[in-house]
Order: C-alpha cells, then sequence, then structure tokens
C-alpha cells in the first residue's frame, strides 16, 4: 500500500490527501523535467528548421505554440516545486495556496487547440498535446488541494 502524503493543515479527519503517493509525484516532477528538456532542445536545435521555407504567419504560430508549451511547463514545474517545499515542511498549506504559488496561465495555458493543426510541425504538435495534459492534471489536483483544505 503507497503511503498517503499529507499536507500541514489538512486533518485525516478529512481523509483528504493531495497526491496518492510519493512515487505519483515523483513521476509527475520526472514527466514534466523531461518534457522542459525536450521542450529546450526543441526549442534550441529543431524550431528554426521547422520554420524554414514557411510563410511568416505559420512562423509566427510556430513561436507562439513554443511559448505556449514552455509557459504549461514552466507553471507546473514552479506548482510542483512549492508542492516539494510544503513536503519539506519549508512552506505552509497557506503559503502554497496563496497566489504566489499558484498555478496561472489561465485561458493560454487551458486551451487545447494546437495538436489538431496540420501546420504545425508534428513534434511541436506533440509537446502541445503532453504538455496541455500535464497543465490540465495538475490545474484538477491544485483544485482538489483547494477544495479539501476550504
Amino acid at each position: 500500500m503507497a503511503s498517503l502524503t499529507r499536507f500541514p493543515g489538512v486533518g485525516p479527519e478529512k481523509g483528504t490527501s493531495l497526491l496518492e503517493s510519493n512515487a505519483f509525484f515523483d513521476r509527475t516532477y520526472e514527466e514534466t523535467m523531461a518534457l522542459l528538456v525536450e521542450a529546450r532542445n526543441y526549442v534550441a536545435f529543431q524550431e528554426a528548421k521547422d520554420q524554414r521555407g514557411l510563410p511568416p504567419q505559420v512562423r509566427l504560430q510556430i513561436s507562439y505554440e513554443s511559448l505556449r508549451v514552455t509557459s504549461r511547463l514552466t507553471q507546473v514545474m514552479a506548482w510542483l516545486l512549492a508542492l516539494k517545499a510544503l513536503h519539506a515542511h519549508e512552506l505552509t498549506a497557506e503559503q502554497v495556496l496563496g497566489e504566489q504559488f499558484a498555478l496561472s496561465g489561465g485561458t493560454i495555458c487551458s486551451d487545447p487547440s494546437g495538436p489538431d493543426n496540420s501546420e504545425l510541425p508534428s513534434g511541436l504538435r506533440s509537446l502541445l498535446q503532453r504538455s496541455h495534459s500535464l497543465y490540465m492534471r495538475a490545474e484538477r489536483l491544485e483544485d482538489q488541494y483547494r477544495r479539501a483544505v476550504a
């Protein structure tokens, strides 16, 4: 049986936990880090190649969507690092629930468009789909945590 990760300020009588186990947290962190590295490599080594010979409007769309991937991933990583600090008792639940550590990005990060745009390179479409899935998962977990401690 996996050990439950309890957060300060969430009583056992409520029976709530944000993450099912440390393994779940670790996998999410590792997934986020791997996507960050993959996105960095795409922007550093592949994006310019993908844009060669394309119309300016499509090149702009590629740049825009690359930024959307980056925004999603940095938002999720920042949120996960805040949770990690909470687990280590470096932050309180109240601090983590504050605006400073809340996921932001709103409609830009939660917008699912992009992967279905055939004008975009397949590698970027894949990053868009996976970063969206990860961001939405983090958003659901954050919402679950907020409801649990409310």
